[in-house]
This record gives structure tokens, C-alpha cells and sequence, in this order.
């Protein structure tokens, strides 16, 4: 076997036995070389139902690198359907973005065309790199796709719904944390400007928070400084900013061995995904007595808003459901400090219970 072939069989083995670990259902790869799509769906668990992840595109350096990011995404997707009993199981994917998309209403049909050969076992949204309109393409071919606007008229952009669900959580550390019931006169440190950190900076400003920001986005935090007074800083100095909470909304793998040792907030609560660079750091936050809140945990508003936009098409009831993320992180906090044990595993613990709880029910019944 020459090197080639060897790295290229290790790198397989590697990412069978990741599957594995992980408990994977299926993992389906479709190649069109007509419209250049080149795309991977995990579908991870359905025990709670079929299985919700948005459509990531983006530019990975290669195909083992797409895999790993799908199966853990797929997987983090479970983690935070059952932690805030959303009726969907978990799946995520993604199309490796190929140098120029010729034509990009044949390239989203054919992955439609895709989504829809699994029968309802995996519904698409959007994730990175993609958008309303991309939906809207993919729902010329089926129909299990959420964020079509031209074809459900009351989905939403669920960027506003993740930073209501994060605020949520914010809150719910704050009074475990500070015994403070409202973040009015706290010092926040949010690092992204984007869309999930815009909003997210709107709502605690309405709340009298005080905000620091960074974006290397010079328009998305010109933005925020003009609409919300915040203060900027660079995207190095994030870090270090004296203040209560820091919220990462951009970007994962950022709580690493090299910034964790910088930050000077008690509180972590952000709406980015991965946000630990291994999950290692979240036994390190704890032991500093950092409060973290797990980012599956956090970031489901989003999610819960697709959920029942899909499923019942009311939005009030989407938020009623997110306002309840505040009792539930307060439940994950006061639990891991009754045990003594990091917050991502607690919240790792719930969601298996919650899982296991569903799966016992189900063989009962049958």
C-alpha cells in the first residue's frame, strides 16, 4: 500500500470509528458532477422524530474534513432537539463548495432532489452559507425543508430566535450565578456582529445591558455601535474584557488553551456552535469556576422557532416554547453544581436521559 493509499485508508478508519463513537444512524454522500454538488447528510438519531439540521455550505479543504464537521454537527443536533424536547431527531448537511457554482438554482435542485430521496427521514434549513432563497430552490423538489419563504409565508429568519433563546440563557446565569434577575447595568462582551450577535446585542440592549463588541466585519459592528452605543474592540482583545458575561456568537473552537487563560468573565453564554476547541475545556471552565453554557443547550432557539414553524406555522407558539430555555438552563446549572460536575456533561446527561426515556416508552408501546 503506497503512502497515499495508507493516509487515505487511516483518515476512513478514523472517521468510521468517530461515527461509531458518536451512535450514527446513517450518513449518506451524493456527487453531481452536471451542476457540481458534492453533498453529505448525517442523519444521526430519529427517536424523538425525524431528524432537523440545517444545509451548510462551505469551502472545505477536503472530504474527510466535511465529514467530521457533519458528524458532529448531526450529533450536537440530537444533544439539542432532546435537551429542549423538540420533537425532531438530529442530522446536519453539508455541501462542499465547489470553486464557481455555475448555475445555482441546478445546483440547490439537485440537492432537493437529494433531501427528498430519504422520504422524510431528514428535513434541510439553512446554516451557513446558505439562505432563504436556497430553500426556496430546494422546495421546487420537496418538501421537507424549512425557511422557504415564497412556499410557508410564516417562516422566519431564526436568527432572532436563537439570540432570544440565548438572552434566556443569559438571564437564567445571571440569577444563578449573581442572583440578578435582569441583565440592566451588566457589562457583556459579545464577540460577532453578525447575524445571531446583532440581535442578540438589540435585545440586552433593550434591557439596559452594557455592551462590548468585536467584528472583523467593520459594517456589521459600525452597525451595532450606532444602533446600540456599544463599545468596540478588537477581535483579539474580546478575550480580555473586564465584564460578567462573554458571549461568543461567531466562530467555533474560540475556548481554547490559548484564550480560555484571558478571560476574565464568570460567565460564558453565546450562541456559536463548538464553541470548546475540545471538550476537555468544558472540565476546564468548570475547575475555574467559569459558569458555561453549553452551546447545544443555548442556541436551540433557533431550532425550536423551525420546529413548530414547520410542524403548526404559528410563531407564537415558537416563542412561548423558547421563553422555557430560561428554566431549563437554570435546571442545568443548578444540577451541575449539585453534582460537581461540568456543565457539558449535565447537559450531555439530560439529553441521553430525555433520549432513553423516549426510546423505553416506545418499546413499551410496541
Amino acid at each position: 500500500m503506497n503512502n497515499k493509499l495508507s493516509a487515505d485508508y487511516y483518515r476512513y478508519e478514523s472517521l468510521h470509528r468517530y461515527a461509531r463513537q458518536l451512535g450514527f444512524g446513517a450518513i449518506h454522500h451524493k456527487i453531481d458532477p452536471k451542476t457540481g454538488l458534492n453533498a453529505v447528510i448525517a442523519i444521526h438519531d430519529t427517536t424523538l422524530g425525524p431528524a432537523l439540521g440545517g444545509c451548510r455550505l462551505y469551502n472545505y479543504r477536503s472530504i474527510s474534513a466535511a465529514i467530521k464537521d457533519v458528524l458532529s454537527l448531526a450529533h450536537l443536533m440530537t444533544l439539542k432537539s432532546a435537551f429542549n424536547d423538540v420533537p425532531h431527531g438530529g442530522a446536519k448537511s453539508v455541501l462542499l463548495k465547489p470553486q464557481q457554482i455555475a448555475d445555482r438554482k441546478a445546483y440547490f435542485r439537485a440537492f432537493g432532489d437529494f433531501v427528498h430521496e430519504l422520504n422524510g427521514r431528514y428535513i434541510t434549513a439553512i446554516d451557513v452559507g446558505t439562505s432563504t432563497e436556497d430553500m426556496d430552490i430546494i422546495a421546487e423538489r420537496t418538501p421537507y425543508v424549512i425557511g422557504a419563504a415564497k412556499t410557508h409565508l410564516n417562516e422566519r429568519d431564526p436568527s432572532p430566535s436563537t439570540a432570544l433563546g440565548v438572552m434566556h440563557g443569559i438571564e437564567a446565569a445571571l440569577l444563578f450565578k449573581f442572583k440578578q434577575h435582569n441583565p440592566e447595568g451588566v457589562r457583556i462582551a459579545i464577540q460577532g456582529a453578525g447575524h445571531v450577535g446583532y440581535h442578540l446585542a438589540k435585545l440586552l440592549s433593550q434591557r439596559g445591558a452594557q455592551l462590548i463588541m468585536c467584528d472583523p466585519n467593520q459594517a456589521s459592528l459600525q452597525r451595532c455601535i450606532t444602533e446600540f452605543n456599544v463599545e468596540a474592540v478588537s477581535s483579539e482583545e474580546i478575550y480580555s474584557v473586564d465584564c460578567r458575561v462573554f458571549a461568543p456568537c461567531a466562530l467555533g473552537g474560540v475556548l481554547n488553551a490559548g484564550t480560555i487563560p484571558q478571560i476574565k468573565a464568570p460567565i460564558i453564554a453565546g450562541s456559536a456552535n463548538s464553541q470548546l476547541a475540545h471538550r476537555l475545556f468544558g472540565k476546564v471552565l468548570h475547575h475555574k469556576g467559569i459558569l458555561y453554557a453549553p452551546d447545544f443547550a443555548i442556541n436551540a432557539g433557533g431550532l425550536i422557532s423551525a420546529a413548530i414553524d414547520y410542524t403548526y406555522r404559528d410563531p407564537r407558539m415558537a416563542d412561548a416554547k423558547i421563553a422555557k430555555m430560561y428554566d431549563n438552563m437554570l435546571g442545568l446549572f443548578e444540577r451541575s453544581h449539585r453534582e460537581n460536575l461540568p456543565t457539558t456533561q449535565v447537559a450531555e446527561m439530560i439529553a441521553i436521559e430525555k433520549l432513553i426515556s423516549k426510546r423505553n416508552c416506545m418499546e413499551k408501546i410496541e
